[in-house]
């Protein structure tokens, strides 16, 4: 996912810089649109397993007050690994969907400044 979303960004702004006609750029709005929603729906989904994550650690961490062992101290280990990767994660997908958000805003602005040159 993070390859996909960073050629994605590359290639929608190489795009959108080469981009002088007001139909290519109202075709580049609609796909950005639907890429956008796309990755909400992946943040929302990654955010959720996330926090699964977090609560099953918490759960295992308590586990581990009344009995220590082996076996749940390894487990802890794996949960807290895990959530790391999903943590590090999480945060591209964060900051990638601003990102979206930004090169959202720099289309409107281009139509915009089109559609008046057009006047």
């Amino acid at each position: 996912m993070t390859e996909y979303l960073t050629n994605y960004m590359k290639y929608i702004q190489q795009r959108l810089e080469g981009c002088s006609d007001l139909d290519e750029l109202n075709r580049i709005m609609s796909e950005h649109k639907d890429k956008i929603a796309f990755m909400q729906h992946e943040r929302i989904v990654h955010f959720l397993v996330t926090m699964l994550f977090a609560i099953v650690l918490t759960v295992f961490m308590a586990v581990t007050l009344f009995k220590t062992s082996i076996p749940v101290l390894i487990l802890v280990t794996m949960i807290l690994v895990l959530l790391g990767f999903y943590i590090k994660h999480y945060y591209f997908l964060e900051n990638t969907v601003q990102k979206m958000y930004k090169v959202y805003d720099e289309i409107l602005e281009k139509q915009k400044k089109l559609k008046e040159s057009d006047k």
